[in-house]
C-alpha cells in the first residue's frame, strides 16, 4: 500500500511540474506579441468652458447686433457657420514634398488634419493635369472655428508687417467674407527655421448674414481689425 501511495504522489508531482512548464512556455511565447488594442469608441474630450470668442458672441455681440439692426428675435442675429482655410501650392507639381510641408503647417495652424485638393481638369497654360495635387485645405466648425478666429484676430493679424487693417472689400454680397494672408509665419505655431518656403493662405468666413453690412458688423464686433476709411479733408474755403 505504501508503494502505491508513493507512486501516486510521484505521478501527481510529475503532472504538476509538466503543467507548470507548459504555462511558462506559453507565457514566454506570448511575450513578444503586442497587447490587444482597446475596442469601442474613443473617449470624448469634455471641454471645461466654451471658447473665449464664442462666449463673447453669446454674451455681448448678439445683444449689440439685435440693438443695431432691430432684430425681433435672437434667431435673426447672424452667426458664423464655418471657416475654410485653403493653402494653394501650385509649385507642388515640381516639388512633391511641398504638399507634405503644407499639410503639417496647416495642421499646426488650425489644429485639424487638412485634406489634399486636386485639379479638376487639365490646364495646359499652367502645366497642370487632372487629379494632380495642387493644395491643401481644411474646414473648421464649432469650437475649433472659434479658437482659430480668436488667434487670427488677436495674435496673427497684428503680427503682419506694416499692418494697417483688413480691407473690407472681401465680402461677396451675402455676408460672407474672404481674405488673403501672404505669409503663414504670422501664426505663432509656425517655426520660421523649419519651413521650406513662404506660403499664402485664403481664409473664408461663412455667416448667416443676409447683407454685407450685417456680416461686417458681426465680424467687427468679434474683433476683426477692419481698415478704417481715411478722414475726408475739405480743400475749399468755407462759405
Amino acid at each position: 500500500m505504501a508503494d502505491e501511495n508513493n507512486n501516486e504522489d510521484a505521478k501527481a508531482a510529475a503532472e504538476a511540474k509538466k503543467k507548470e512548464r507548459a504555462e511558462k512556455a506559453k507565457a514566454k511565447a506570448g511575450g513578444g506579441k503586442k497587447a490587444a488594442e482597446p475596442t469601442g469608441p474613443a473617449p470624448k474630450y469634455k471641454r471645461e468652458k466654451a471658447p473665449r470668442l464664442k462666449d463673447t458672441y453669446e454674451k455681448t455681440v448678439r445683444a449689440a447686433l439685435m440693438k443695431e439692426f432691430n432684430y425681433k428675435t435672437p434667431m435673426q442675429v447672424p452667426r458664423i457657420v464655418k471657416v475654410t482655410v485653403n493653402m494653394g501650392l501650385g509649385k507642388a507639381k515640381d516639388e512633391p514634398k511641398m504638399i507634405d510641408f503644407g499639410i503639417e503647417e496647416l495642421k499646426a495652424i488650425t489644429g485639424q488634419s487638412p485634406v489634399v485638393s486636386r485639379a479638376k481638369k487639365d490646364i495646359a497654360t499652367f502645366k497642370v493635369r487632372k487629379g494632380q495635387k495642387i493644395g491643401v485645405m481644411v474646414t473648421l466648425r464649432r469650437e475649433r472655428m472659434w479658437e482659430f478666429l480668436d488667434r487670427l484676430f488677436n495674435i496673427a493679424l497684428p503680427r503682419v508687417r506694416d499692418f494697417r487693417g483688413v480691407s473690407p472689400r472681401g465680402f461677396d454680397g451675402r455676408g460672407n467674407f474672404t481674405m488673403g494672408v501672404r505669409e503663414q509665419i504670422i501664426f505663432p505655431e509656425i517655426e520660421y527655421d523649419k519651413i521650406d518656403s513662404i506660403k499664402g493662405l485664403n481664409i473664408s468666413i461663412v455667416t448667416t448674414a443676409e447683407s454685407d453690412a450685417e456680416g461686417r458688423a458681426l465680424l467687427a464686433h468679434l474683433g476683426m481689425p477692419f481698415r478704417q476709411p481715411a478722414p475726408a479733408t475739405g480743400t475749399g474755403a468755407a462759405a
